[in-house]
């Protein structure tokens, strides 16, 4: 009896995890600003290595989108001592207290 009331427990919880892991949203949205290194341009104290970050004004406030690599992003480029404007749209997500945004279209505007 034990270990069936053990199993239910342990099969309760894992559920749980899955129904709060999917309640993390993501949402798509378009954001403009400038790329920039988070180690070099930054001089973030946790940047190990040359990371990518979109900075963008929202609500009149300066927010930093981490970008996730992907095939888009690395087509993209890094931009290590400089900045490029950049119109990108993707899906936002937090992680490890950091706003990441995973590109789906990144373009730089025209003009």
């Amino acid at each position: 009896m034990k270990i069936a009331r053990l199993l239910i427990a342990l099969v309760a919880v894992a559920s749980l995890a899955g129904v709060a892991a999917a309640g993390e949203e993501t949402k798509t949205v378009t954001v403009t600003g400038k790329v920039v290194c988070a180690k070099c341009i930054l001089k973030k104290a946790d940047a190990k290595e040359c990371q990518n970050v979109l900075v963008a004004e929202v609500n009149g406030k300066s927010v930093e989108y981490y970008i996730a690599k992907n095939a888009l992003s690395e087509e993209f480029g890094h931009t290590c001592m400089g900045e490029k404007q950049v119109i990108a749209t993707g899906t936002v997500s937090e992680k490890d207290g950091k706003t990441w945004i995973t590109p789906t279209k990144m373009d730089q505007p025209k003009g």
